[in-house]
């Protein structure tokens, strides 16, 4: 978590987010995608993920798909098997499951960790906890900015 808060509290907001997703993608094996998104109206944008390619995701309406779904409801959401959930929107086709993590504000959610891994049942307690921190961190972080980081992709 130190070299997060060096991000968080040093780097650009874009710069930050960047970092994030990559020290998180660097920090399992298990995690193959790993993305940032914001709240912008009644949307969630991509602002800033680490893998393999860009998903076709970049917006995603709140209330639709998993991430969408997390926004709404304002909680961690694991799915342990993407191909048995219906609200599952796929992003990849390697994908066998998620995690998203809302980044909560004092008064609304302001986005989402979202991370997809090629493994069935990748995502324990652990990881949970982690992330959920790390969102913590997040929330605090684009409280503090006053306004949402722009960024659109880190690879």
């Amino acid at each position: 978590m130190s070299q997060l808060q060096v991000a968080l509290s040093n780097e650009s907001p874009d710069e930050a987010l960047k970092t994030v997703v990559r020290l998180l993608r660097e920090s399992s094996e298990c995690y193959d995608w790993v993305g940032i998104y914001l709240v912008k109206e009644q949307s969630l944008v991509l602002a800033s993920y680490a893998g393999e390619a860009e998903t076709e995701h970049v917006t995603i309406p709140i209330g639709q798909g998993i991430c969408g779904l997390a926004a709404e409801q304002e909680r961690t959401i694991i799915v342990p098997d993407v191909n048995k959930d219906p609200s599952y929107l796929m992003c990849f086709p390697s994908t066998r499951s998620e995690i998203v993590v809302p980044i909560k504000g004092a008064s609304r959610v302001l986005g989402e960790i979202d991370i997809d891994s090629n493994r069935l049942s990748a995502f324990t307690l652990r990881d949970r906890e982690m992330l959920e921190e790390t969102a913590s961190m997040l929330a605090t972080y684009i409280q503090n900015q006053g306004s949402t980081p722009q960024s659109q992709e880190s690879r």
